[in-house]
């Protein structure tokens, strides 16, 4: 690095107290008004930086990271996923990348939970019901949705996030089966009750809510895909909290519209932020905008493993949240 202090440039406006210790740390410049930057921005701070912190937003491909100038060392993203970036045309170029795992669990999850009941339970349908005033007070056959408790929940991807969902859905009287990559470990399915899937065209066929909670790899591009979802259950519901490309959209679409499933609940599209017109028009879709990890406890704490992160690296030591390419 040129300097007792690494320049670093931040992509997008983080929490003030991340950004004021990033400016007493490092030589740091920061994105004041949260505009995301141009590929022509991007480029330019690959250019100039000693380290760069992006976000979701950020597409790092290949033909970015060659741009990338020589004191470049480390992309510290300020995020779980990294998705976005390119890890192994960093890593051509002599980039380490990091991320921040572990600390938006329990948001997520929680976020995961409140689709579940939103979704099956019609709670926007209400909402929108009394802020329009077309509702005309109780009645026996009014807003039916569905009993929560003794539904069986699906759980793709069966990580931190996963388990997190599993604990809390329990609570709620729910039936908790998954399909991962790997099998967990035997006292946690005991501690969760879950049952086992080795073949997720089997645990979808038989699910009454399934959650997408997997990371999004090119292994997981559309694992969800059209023939899947075909297998799933017309009176069951898909959640998504985890990353939009992993669910066939279209053809979730005709499925809604054709009647095929009772409902989605999605945090995340395939084409964010733009989202399928035909979906705005859904009473039986609950949409949000990518908040699941969106509280200021899990922001705060994820700028703080980004800045851990940066002074480990500076040290000449090895990140503690170093992503290689095929461990993702």
């Amino acid at each position: 690095m040129t300097s007792s202090k690494p320049r670093v440039i931040v992509t997008r406006k983080l929490p003030a107290a991340i950004e004021t210790r990033m400016m007493e740390l490092f030589d740091t410049s920061l994105n004041v008004d949260d505009t995301p930057f141009s590929n022509e921005q991007l480029a330019q701070a690959l250019q100039e930086a000693d380290v760069l912190v992006p976000s979701l937003s950020d597409v790092l491909d290949a033909s970015l990271l060659v741009q990338a100038g020589d004191n470049l060392k480390l992309i510290a993203n300020f995020g779980t996923g990294t998705d976005h970036i390119d890890i192994k045309a960093a890593q051509a170029q002599g980039i380490t990348v990091t991320n921040t795992p572990g600390v938006l669990t329990e948001d997520t999850a929680d976020m995961t939970m409140a689709l579940i009941l939103a979704t099956v339970r019609r709670m926007p349908e209400g909402m929108g019901m009394i802020q329009s005033g077309t509702w005309q007070g109780w009645s026996p056959a009014g807003m039916m949705g569905h009993r929560v408790s003794g539904k069986r929940l699906g759980i793709v991807g069966m990580g931190r996030i996963g388990q997190a969902v599993a604990r809390r859905a329990r609570a709620f009287g729910l039936s908790i089966h998954y399909h991962n990559r790997q099998r967990v470990r035997e006292v946690t399915e005991q501690e969760l009750e879950a049952t086992y899937w080795e073949s997720l065209d089997q645990m979808l066929a038989r699910m009454d809510i399934v959650s997408v909670n997997c990371p999004h790899t090119p292994a997981t591009y559309h694992l969800l895909s059209a023939r899947r979802l075909r297998l799933m259950k017309p009176d069951s519901y898909l959640i998504n909290t985890a990353r939009g490309e992993i669910v066939d959209e279209q053809a979730l679409v005709s499925m809604l519209e054709d009647g095929k499933l009772a409902g989605a609940g999605l945090d995340v599209f395939e084409k964010e932020p733009a989202i399928n017109p035909k979906m705005l028009a859904m009473e039986n879709v609950v949409l949000l905008p990518h908040m699941g990890s969106a509280t200021l406890e899990g922001r705060v704490e994820m700028g703080e493993k980004v800045i851990i992160n940066i002074r480990t690296h500076a040290d000449g030591h090895t990140p503690p949240d170093r992503v290689l390419e095929g461990l993702i």
